[in-house]
């Protein structure tokens, strides 16, 4: 590899790193936004709680991770049915670590032992690369819009600054530890 591509593989496992942080930062602010009374509140039909929702969310974290870098710490996997908000905000803060810690490995271009990456015992393993990534994110935004669509649906919205909030990336990147925003190199 040339030195280029070399600093461009590293370029990308650190962006993967700021990117996970703050889609991670995105599920804090919601939690932290969300009406108490909604996250346990039972939607109509078999629709998930609130509370289940980022329980799952946090256990495929810890799946992944398991999966793909079995020689990194598993965060410790969380009960639907018990979780409280602030357990699930401190398991998803673990989770996030770990899956940065994950994808440093495997796009940072530093030789790490992340070669495949494995979504579930039943899926076919990929190469890693921005496709590894791109399905974590879509993962968790597809998530993430079922919780604020049943937080309106169940008479919680959530607060403005919360659902425009998350569209601001130069904030959420800086609240994040990256002062120079999304392209910077910081």
């Amino acid at each position: 590899m040339t030195t280029r591509q070399s600093k461009i593989q590293a370029q990308l496992g650190r962006a993967a790193v700021q990117i996970f942080a703050a889609n991670d930062r995105i599920n804090q602010m919601v939690i932290e936004h969300l009406n108490p009374a909604a996250w346990r509140a039972k939607p109509p039909g078999k629709v998930r709680t609130i509370a289940a929702i980022f329980t799952h969310m946090h256990n495929v974290r810890s799946k992944w991770v398991r999966l793909t870098a079995p020689h990194l710490k598993v965060s410790r996997q969380l009960n639907r049915a018990h979780c409280t908000p602030k357990q699930a905000r401190a398991g998803l803060a673990e989770s996030a670590t770990c899956c940065g810690k994950m994808l440093a490995e495997a796009l940072g271009g530093s030789g790490g032992r992340v070669e495949k990456f494995l979504r579930d015992g039943w899926a076919r393993p990929w190469p890693v690369g921005p496709e590894m990534l791109c399905y974590m994110i879509a993962h968790e935004a597809h998530h993430r819009g079922q919780v604020c669509m049943l937080a309106h649906q169940l008479g919680f919205p959530l607060p403005i600054k919360v659902t425009s909030g998350i569209w601001n990336w130069e904030k959420l990147w800086k609240e994040c530890g990256s002062p120079g925003g999304p392209g910077c190199d910081s």
